[in-house]
């Protein structure tokens, strides 16, 4: 189902499926990230659905907190984002140890063509989400950096949530992968 209007990057609360169908395979992210080839499985195998709660705390910050689920109800990595750019650890039991950070930015603020490019008039006038997470090499022995910009894009005549992925590995030496991840808009969360 289609996004609707009021559904914004200034309010992104609701709940997404993600569109396996229309979205990149991202199996070569996750073995790069160290994801055992059982759980590249089992992700491959399941819908992904995601549960967003857009908000301001009562320090005044932006949060985007998101729930993930895989279908049949197994719980998938949990996103807590404040938007205000600060390193922040977290463990989590898909991607090992986590350094993440996230912020707004206008469109021409973002370097890299393919994460600032396709979004909706809405999302470029209201600025994206931009949400880096890394490997915490010291904890986990690995090095790789995943960066996305969120927002909506009309796909196919449907305006739909999208992340754009820009993922470098120390193991990939020919350069970046770039991926489209699509969400379904399943109403109100």
């Amino acid at each position: 189902m289609a996004a609707p209007p009021e559904v914004t990057t200034k309010n992104m609360t609701g709940k997404y499926v993600m569109n396996k169908t229309l979205s990149d395979d991202s199996d070569d992210i996750l073995k790069l990230q160290g994801v055992s080839w059982f759980k590249r499985r089992a992700i491959s195998m399941f819908t992904l659905t995601l549960v967003v709660k857009h908000y301001t705390d009562e320090d005044g910050f932006e949060r985007v907190d998101i729930q993930q689920t895989l279908s049949g109800g197994i719980s998938g990595t949990n996103e807590e984002r404040t938007l205000d750019w600060k390193e922040r650890e977290q463990y989590s039991d898909v991607f090992g140890a986590v350094i993440g950070q996230s912020k707004r930015v206008k469109v021409e603020e973002v370097d890299d063509e393919f994460l600032k490019s396709g979004w909706t008039e809405d999302a470029v006038k209201d600025g994206l989400i931009l949400a880096v997470a890394r490997s915490d090499t010291e904890k986990s022995g690995m090095v790789w950096k995943a960066e996305q910009t969120w927002g909506f894009e009309v796909l196919n005549g449907e305006r739909r949530y999208a992340r754009h992925v820009r993922f470098t590995s120390s193991e990939k030496k020919d350069g970046p992968i770039f991926k489209h991840l699509y969400y379904d808009y399943a109403g109100p969360s």
